[in-house]
């Protein structure tokens, strides 16, 4: 009995597990609920800086390579809590379960705040004028959960996971 009770216990060890994406500290949804804000391949032009303290300069969110006039769509299931101008920039921002907050600029925008939005659906296009992009367009996409800035990578990216062996 005992016996077989230790097969069962590794086969279930040892049966593939499907991946979860999200940030580690997040307890994000699995990886159906999120989707890349921009079309093709996503290109880091500029990556996430976890920063030392709220308060310290730095890049708070990642830039996506993109073309001008693209799609960009919500990357989760949400409210448009924001869609207007910040500091002369156009400014989306989506609330999503779990206490996350996605943020998109500059995005001539196609949503209203208080509009639901699925993942995957338009919330504006990709517009010109983001400072310091290598290229025609790039698309600062930001992650927050409360007032903790978070990499929004990590929601397309699954988790990594570790066995660890018995009694460690």
């Amino acid at each position: 009995m005992r016996r077989a009770a230790l097969t069962v216990a590794a086969l279930l060890l040892l049966a593939p597990v499907p991946a979860v994406a999200g940030p580690a500290e997040s307890g994000a949804a699995p990886p159906e609920r999120w989707a890349a804000p921009l079309p093709g391949d996503v290109v880091v032009a500029r990556p996430f800086e976890r920063l030392p303290h709220p308060y310290a300069a730095g890049h708070r969110g990642v830039d996506l390579r993109g073309s001008p006039g693209s799609a960009v769509v919500a990357a989760g299931d949400g409210v448009v809590v924001f869609a207007g101008m910040v500091a002369g920039r156009p400014v989306v921002s989506i609330d999503h379960a779990g206490g996350l907050r996605t943020t998109y600029e500059p995005v001539e925008t196609a949503v209203l705040a208080g509009q639901r939005v699925a993942r995957g659906s338009r919330i504006g296009s990709l517009a010109t004028g983001h400072a310091g992009c290598p290229g025609e367009a790039c698309l600062h996409w930001g992650l927050r959960r409360g007032e903790t800035y978070l990499d929004p990578m990590s929601l397309l990216q699954p988790r990594r996971v570790r066995l660890l062996p018995r009694g460690g």
